[in-house]
């Protein structure tokens, strides 16, 4: 394909950017994207009948923040992906439906489209996401790309040790020249959502009701740890999985507000001269919370003192040490001179100046340790989605585009040419 059909101003690309808790989707060479949509939807089933006076249950979905805080008597919260990879494939044409209709507005088949996709991505899924986007949506080109070298590119670097920290794991990718060492991917299953399960259980020990904001009418105004007088908006009883989803987000909020990591391995004295941060739950209850700002997050960068995670889970430190050891030597100073953080648990205060100290203290004397962290929370959980924003705009991607004309040619085979 000719780099002038897509070369120019006219039509810009669209970055579609999957991750395991949203979907950032918006225009090629802008600065953030335009929409974020949870990748979980709400879905429930009714009968309805034919004119041929049989019944058929038919799906319905609900998508996006607002549509999905609605209670539904018989409506499951279900995520479409699985371990940073798209599982649910009808929730996910149903989702790009709604991105391109309601959100950007645009017509499919008037734009190219990059994806991202992570490292680990098998091809039997490559190969269904490129059908589904040529003969189910009719994208004029598409491309898809490795997260983490799209977070290099964020950053400056074609080289680089990528560090994306999201929802269900943690990962380290080696990046060399914009490819990625597939064999010195390390990946540990701390992420934020363990990090809501930790906060989840620091809460029950202490009874706390955590209770959604959709679901509280009004709430009375409360001394510090008094006991919580709310009542609860009339409606439906919710299905357990909307509640649990719904309780995660108000726990993510705590985290973002409470939170943060400690600069040196975690130590209670030095925890306890923290100031106190106050917080208030949507039912009234609030309190002062002191060490325990230090000691929920310590996990990711020391889990050997968590009940119930295996002695063979790292920490992020030894994650970069142990990607850094299985590539080849020569590149080695390289990684370490360039190791990129990214993702939306790197968003955690003092997240960056720890790994640099944990990295500092193991990488070798004869290497240049240096840690690249966006200034902006929102560059750093975008990271991907504005590394495709920069790859679409450059002038010397426009060749590298899968046109509709070479998938009606060749057909799969030319996803041999995506990195």
């Amino acid at each position: 394909m000719s780099g002038g059909v897509y070369g120019g101003d006219e039509v810009g690309a669209i970055i579609f950017d999957v991750g395991h808790q949203s979907l950032r989707v918006g225009y090629g060479g802008e600065d953030t994207p335009k929409a974020e949509i949870p990748t979980t939807l709400g879905i429930w089933e009714d009968t309805i009948e034919t004119p041929d006076g049989n019944q058929t249950v038919r799906k319905h979905y609900n998508i996006d923040v607002t549509a999905i805080q609605v209670r539904k008597k018989e409506m499951d919260l279900i995520s479409l992906m699985q371990d940073g990879m798209i599982e649910g494939w009808d929730m996910f044409e149903r989702l790009t439906e709604y991105a391109y209709k309601q959100r950007l507005h645009a017509l499919p088949e008037h734009h190219p489209i990059l994806m991202t996709e992570c490292p680990w991505n098998t091809r039997l899924k490559r190969e269904k996401l490129l059908e589904l986007m040529f003969e189910r949506f009719n994208v004029p080109a598409m491309y898809i790309c490795k997260n983490a070298v799209l977070a290099a590119y964020a950053n400056g670097r074609s080289t680089a040790m990528v560090v994306d920290s999201g929802a269900t794991h943690t990962s380290a990718v080696p990046v060399h020249d914009g490819y990625v060492i597939t064999q010195g991917i390390v990946k540990s299953p701390l992420g934020g959502d363990f990090i809501t399960m930790q906060c989840r259980q620091f809460f029950e020990e202490k009874d706390v009701e955590l209770s959604p904001a959709c679901l509280v009418a009004n709430k009375d105004v409360l001394r510090e740890r008094e006991t919580p007088r709310w009542t609860r908006k009339p409606g439906p009883q919710p299905t357990s999985s909307w509640l649990s989803y719904m309780v995660r987000e108000l726990l993510q909020d705590f985290q973002i507000n409470v939170l943060q990591v400690s600069d040196s391995p975690y130590d209670e004295d030095v925890a306890n001269t923290l100031p106190m941060k106050r917080y208030e739950f949507p039912t009234g209850y609030n309190d002062d919370y002191g060490s325990v700002r230090l000691m929920i997050p310590e996990a990711l960068f020391d889990p050997s003192n968590v009940k119930g995670v295996g002695a063979s889970i790292l920490g992020v430190g030894p994650l970069v040490t142990t990607s850094v050891g299985m590539c080849d030597m020569d590149i080695r100073p390289s990684l370490y001179g360039s190791v990129v953080v990214t993702g939306g648990n790197s968003c955690l205060q003092g997240f960056s100046e720890r790994l640099n100290r944990d990295l500092a203290s193991k990488t070798p004397p004869s290497m240049r340790l240096k840690i690249i962290s966006a200034n902006s929370s929102s560059e750093r959980r975008y990271g991907a989605w504005i590394g495709g924003s920069i790859l679409s705009s450059l002038g010397s991607f426009q060749q590298m585009w899968l046109s509709r004309q070479e998938y009606e040619e060749s057909g799969k085979l030319i996803l041999e040419r995506c990195a």
